[in-house]
Order: structure tokens, then C-alpha cells, then sequence
């Protein structure tokens, strides 16, 4: 696999556009991430439909042809350095075809930030467009605007990503040993649902896998990782992280579970690395070379994750 190119850091005063590619964002919390932005000395700009809500489909943040939009004029914008997803939710797939990708491509490397339902547009910008991206909290996040670790870590990684260049897990190696790679992942369910459109990479190999989810069981957990396994995407892996589990059922019955599905691909598998849907979550970069050391616990990216 690849390491893909990396976008400049930001710098004080860059302008940053915030979209909503996926479910509906509530206003107060918007208001809320822009202030901590503005913190940063950041200039952010809102996209002209962040706050709609499909008339049919409440689940959405308007419509597919409008949140479409919303991400290429943001990211054509030759003024705008970077561009923040508002929330998750559900919605990407619905309009990551709509994007015209040869106009992205043109725009040029900028950052891009999400997580969650944002996976989709993570692999899409690596198989389209070659672009490493960030998978973090995201501008009305709860647990962003809550979580003064989780604030620090994304401004940290946006202005001074050498400091952040090795992630520690608290946790055990399921599987031991070490094992180098370009990063890749996000939420699980998400990278099976990709599996055959013309946005998914056609395998994992060579690859450090990063994987978290939230409230999906065990049998649920099963499912998906063996639907991976089946269409061959997990072959030739170099190694696994694994993030946070909210609302998945008991750890142990999902430990036995990760253990019986990713053991027997024979590479080292780490636990408890505190990026997804959890308190805290920290800022992990996709398309970097970086190694996974499950007994020490450590990933350590090889460079800056921006530029």
C-alpha cells in the first residue's frame, strides 16, 4: 500500500469551511465548534446548507444534490486551507457520487476531518484523489466540544503534527508483535458497506488497519468482520488497531470475538487506542506510513501526518 500525499498544515488565520455531507447538525452545537475554532485563531466558514434537514428523510441534512455541494464548492474554494465536518450520522453514500472528482483532484491537497459516517469520503479521497486525511472529531461533535483531550489533540495535529506522531494504548496485545504499514480504516461498518463501489480500495493489503465502531454487538461485529474476511479485503494486512467500542455489548464477549475472526490472519493485533466514538477520541491520520507495536502498545506514524 502506498503512502499517500500529505496537505500543509494550517497556520493561524487559515480558513477552514465546515459542511455536513451526512445526517442533520444542530445549531446550538454548531455555534458552539465555531467558537472553539475561532480559538484557534482560525477563520471558520459554514457551508450554505449545514443546517437544512431533508423534508423526507429527516435523518439527512438536506438533500444529496445540496450536501454534495456544499463539500465541492468548499473544497474548490481556493481561499478555504481545510474542510471540517460538522457531524456524522448517515447520508455519505447517498451523495459521494454526486462529487465531481476531477474538480476536486484540480483544487488541489487541502486537509479534510470526520469520522464515523465520514469513512465513506475517507476512502473515497484515497482511491480518488491519492489524499492522506484525517479521521477525528468533528466541529459539532458532543464529544468534541465536551472533551478539552480531544480539542487539544486535533489542534495539536492540525498546527503541530510532529508532536503528535505516536499514539499509546493503555491496552494489550491481542495478537503480539510489530508490523509496518501506510494507515488506513475507520468505522468498520462502514468500510464493509463500501466493499464493491467505485470508492473502495480493493484490499487492505500492506496496510496498518485502524477500526472502531459504536453500537453494534457482537454478532453484529462478527458479521461485518467476516463479510471482510470473505471478500478477501482483509488479506495481506500488516497489522491492526483497534479504537473504542461505545455501546457494542460487553468487552470481553467483543475481545472473544476480534480474537476468533482477526487472530488467525496472523498479524499483530492491538487494542484499546482511544480514536472513534469515545470521550477523548483522538486524531488518527489515514495514508501515512507508521508502525504498530502491539506489546508496547504504541503506533508511531514515520512522519508528520500534515505537511
Amino acid at each position: 500500500m502506498r503512502e499517500l500525499t500529505r496537505p500543509a498544515r494550517l497556520a493561524p488565520g487559515a480558513r477552514v469551511a465546515v459542511v455536513a455531507p451526512s445526517g442533520p447538525v444542530p445549531e446550538e452545537r454548531l455555534q458552539s465548534g465555531l467558537d472553539i475554532l475561532r480559538g484557534w485563531d482560525l477563520d471558520p466558514v459554514v457551508a450554505p446548507h449545514v443546517l437544512d434537514r431533508h423534508d423526507g428523510f429527516r435523518y439527512l441534512a438536506g438533500t444529496d444534490a445540496d450536501r454534495a455541494a456544499d463539500l465541492q464548492a468548499a473544497w474548490c474554494d481556493p481561499a478555504v486551507d481545510a474542510v471540517l465536518c460538522a457531524r456524522g450520522g448517515y447520508g455519505v453514500q447517498r451523495m459521494v457520487d454526486l462529487l465531481d472528482w476531477d474538480a476536486l483532484r484540480a483544487a488541489g491537497p487541502k486537509v479534510f476531518v470526520g469520522f464515523s459516517d465520514i469513512t465513506a469520503l475517507h476512502e473515497a479521497f484515497a482511491v480518488r484523489l491519492g489524499l492522506a486525511t484525517l479521521h477525528g472529531p468533528m466541529a459539532a461533535g458532543i464529544d468534541f466540544l465536551k472533551n478539552a483531550r480531544a480539542q487539544e489533540h486535533l489542534r495539536a495535529t492540525l498546527f503541530e503534527p510532529e508532536s503528535v506522531r505516536t499514539l499509546v494504548s493503555p491496552g494489550t496485545a491481542l495478537v503480539p508483535g510489530r508490523a509496518r504499514g501506510v494507515t488506513l480504516g475507520g468505522c468498520v461498518s462502514l468500510l464493509a458497506a463500501d466493499l464493491g463501489t467505485p470508492h473502495a480500495r480493493p484490499s487492505a493489503r500492506g496496510g496498518l488497519l485502524m477500526i472502531e465502531d459504536v453500537g453494534e454487538e457482537a454478532y453484529r461485529l462478527d458479521r461485518i468482520l467476516t463479510q471482510l474476511l470473505r471478500s478477501h479485503w482483509l488479506d495481506g494486512v500488516a497489522g491492526i488497531a483497534l479504537g473504542s467500542w461505545v455501546d457494542c455489548g460487553p468487552y470481553e464477549e467483543l475481545r472473544r470475538v476480534f480474537l476468533d475472526r482477526l487472530g488467525p490472519l496472523g498479524v499483530p493485533v492491538a487494542e484499546d487506542f482511544g480514536f472513534g466514538h469515545c470521550e477523548g477520541a483522538l486524531t488518527v491520520p489515514f495514508g501515512v506510513p507508521a508502525e504498530l507495536d502491539a506489546d508496547a502498545g504504541t503506533l508511531t506514524l514515520w512522519e508528520p501526518a500534515l505537511r
